[in-house]
């Protein structure tokens, strides 16, 4: 996985200059998400690693599957990576390219796992401490885990603040054992 990160990264970077060059993070987002959900199909993937085809021909296929909703700039990108044989590296390169879109729409977002459902008045607070203490605006996701017994664990980037029951009753543990 690790390896893969590594080969996406320029690939990733490359596409959001060219994004940020045309004033369309949003728009190539899009399109970097529709070419994941389009290699993600197994009857896709079969084709695309087919000895049979042409790198080319591969590159027209999954232009073709994305049609008008892909500008000229991404074809262009979509055969490059079929020329280079990088599309099986497609959802890290959308990955990290939604990375360095949000550092630069100032954007992180953070996961809260809490033992109860959080009512709407304790999100806008926990988004509201973390866009505080983070310096950016933040997408809040939540789930719900039982097995905190009480209490939230939120992660954000590297961010990870456990407050829940269980988590405390582990770092006594380890305390008292230690």
């Amino acid at each position: 996985m690790a390896e893969q990160v590594t080969v996406a990264r320029p690939y990733a970077q490359a596409v959001f200059e060219m994004a940020g060059a045309g004033k369309d993070l949003q728009g190539w987002s899009g399109m970097l998400g529709l070419l994941v959900e389009i290699v993600s199909v197994n009857e896709v993937w079969e084709v695309i690693n087919s000895p049979r085809l042409t790198r080319a021909a591969i590159a027209d296929l999954l232009n073709e599957i994305g049609g008008k909703r892909f500008n000229k700039e991404f074809r262009n990108f979509v055969r490059v990576l079929a020329e280079n044989r990088r599309l099986v590296v497609v959802p890290e390169i959308a990955a990290l390219y939604e990375q360095l879109r949000a550092d630069a729409e100032s954007r992180i977002s953070a996961e809260v796992i809490s033992a109860q459902t959080l009512s709407d008045e304790q999100k806008v607070k926990i988004a509201d401490s973390l866009r505080k203490r983070l310096g950016r605006e933040v997408e809040l996701s939540c789930s719900v885990d039982a097995s905190l017994l009480g209490g939230a664990v939120i992660r954000a980037g590297d961010l990870v603040i456990d407050g829940s029951a269980r988590g405390k009753l582990e770092k006594l543990a380890a305390q008292l054992g230690g």
